[in-house]
């Protein structure tokens, strides 16, 4: 496997059996994301929120099975409590991963690889069982250069680092063939070939009178795991949570409020429990 840090194997947390539970069995596990978009230059603070739906694809190394699914898939080595989704590079949300981390990369061109570090934000809100959950932290993004030939960069290192470090072995055997780029396949592989055709549409926020690549279009289905357009633009987001909250509203008289904080010293969760 390739440049995994992982100096002590994190225990599982706390949270992870609960929140699996209530967030698998929602009808679709929608959820929205939040994170920090730079602000105006005439603005009075540096950044201004933004929030959208996304859906959850389960935690970052234990992609669910899908019998549609033809990518080449990773052994189930690794487990971890590191949500993910998908998105276009083009998007907002994607820019600012990157603008809103400590390297502050504001301009688009940097923003095409692996790497992020922004804060962010992500809220379940289960309605059969009446629970919402909170997960506050950074999000990096994985990229087409996050595996391959020559140096890597600072944006793969920086995400090797953070979300490896997160990632608890489960299986020893068939540990070194882990891939980065086979578990990004497989997340595209994941997807319809409708959803795998959006990553060809038109440019995100582009106004229609403006011209752009004619191969990119609407409604296209991908079938090709390979398409070189949608591939260039398909990215899994990784969340790396510092403090998850978990709010149990189904009954008045009994609601709680649990908080779990990451201590990143020690690798291991800390639990209180408040009123709601």
């Amino acid at each position: 496997m390739s440049s995994l840090s992982t100096p002590h194997t994190p225990p599982a947390a706390p949270w992870r059996k609960p929140f699996l539970e209530h967030v698998n069995s929602m009808d679709s596990p929608e959820f929205v994301f939040a994170s920090l978009h730079p602000a105006p230059k005439d603005s009075p603070t540096d950044f201004l929120p933004r929030a959208r739906f996304c859906i959850f694809r389960g935690m970052w190394a234990e992609l669910p099975e899908n019998k549609h699914n033809n990518a080449p898939m990773n052994e189930r080595v690794y487990e971890s409590e590191l949500p993910t989704f998908t998105t276009d590079v083009r998007m907002n949300k994607t820019f600012e991963a990157f603008a809103s981390s400590a390297g502050k990369a504001n301009d688009r061109k940097y923003v095409q690889g692996s790497g992020g570090g922004g804060p962010c934000e992500a809220v379940w809100w289960v309605k059969e069982s009446k629970m919402q959950w909170r997960i506050k932290g950074e999000v990096f993004l994985v990229g087409p250069d996050i595996e391959g030939e020559g140096e890597e960069s600072s944006g793969v290192r920086t995400v090797k680092s953070e979300v490896g470090g997160r990632m608890r072995v489960v299986k020893e055997e068939g540990k070194e063939g882990w891939s980065w780029s086979k578990e990004m396949t497989a997340h595209f592989g994941n997807c319809s070939p409708g959803m795998r055709g959006s990553w060809k549409n038109p440019p995100p926020g582009q106004p229609v009178d403006e011209a752009y690549d004619e191969g990119l279009k609407l409604g296209s289905k991908v079938e090709d795991l390979d398409d070189p357009i949608a591939r260039k633009n398909f990215r899994v987001v990784v969340i790396k949570p510092e403090v998850v909250e978990s709010i149990d509203l189904s009954d008045p008289e009994t609601g709680r409020r649990h908080v779990y904080t990451f201590d990143d010293k020690s690798g291991e969760w800390s639990h209180q429990e408040c009123w709601p």
